[in-house]
């Protein structure tokens, strides 16, 4: 993963970045990595269920998905984030006005981080076809509710990285070939 990308750029750098005070950007991007690390581990030993699981695939032009797993009943495209604070749907208008649907965590907007699994969603569809592609947002550090928690903010469900192991498992089984559409991601998706 990410990590084992900059202990793989030598010596030297790893020298200079020892001996140079890491910006904010470099310590938000470490802390994102571990989240990224703990979810992964966890949705790796779905493997024995037959899930298919990529890690930290390239968008093609820009970003990257954390994870990929791949069902018979279909793609779950995982972003993981490392935000302090309860996550929270907060739904307004309805009667008289349109009903919108905003994420906040601690209370603080977030809402481009669901657009940010949307537009991951979109790429994955196109690339696919057919295949059922679901978004989940999975906050590692939050602030969750001992029991519940878990809700679908436009689309993307947004979860612990418990319920989240467990939605996946519990999903309905459908005709999807996991090896096939995991050849196919590969193909469009490559390694970060």
């Amino acid at each position: 993963m990410r990590r084992e990308r900059v202990a793989a750029r030598g010596r030297i750098a790893r020298v200079a970045a020892a001996l140079t005070a890491e910006p904010q950007s470099t310590m938000a991007w470490d802390q994102g990595a571990k989240g990224e690390e703990r979810v992964g581990a966890r949705l790796d030993r779905l493997r024995e269920h037959g899930v298919g699981i990529l890690h930290d695939r390239k968008i093609p032009g820009r970003g990257n998905i954390d994870h990929l797993a791949v069902t018979t009943g279909g793609v779950w495209v995982i972003d993981t984030k490392r935000y302090k604070g309860r996550p929270a749907l907060k739904v307004e208008g309805g009667l008289l006005r349109p009903r919108t649907e905003h994420l906040t965590v601690g209370g603080r907007d977030r809402d481009k981080l669901v657009a940010g699994v949307q537009s991951q969603v979109d790429h994955v569809r196109r690339a696919l076809g057919d295949v059922p592609v679901t978004g989940a947002l999975c906050f590692v550090t939050a602030e969750w509710p001992l029991i519940g928690g878990a809700f679908v903010a436009r689309g993307i469900q947004v979860l612990p990285p418990r319920q989240l192991v467990k939605t996946i498992t519990r999903s309905p089984a459908g005709p999807v070939d996991v090896a096939a559409t995991m050849h196919l991601l590969d193909r469009h998706f490559r390694p970060a």
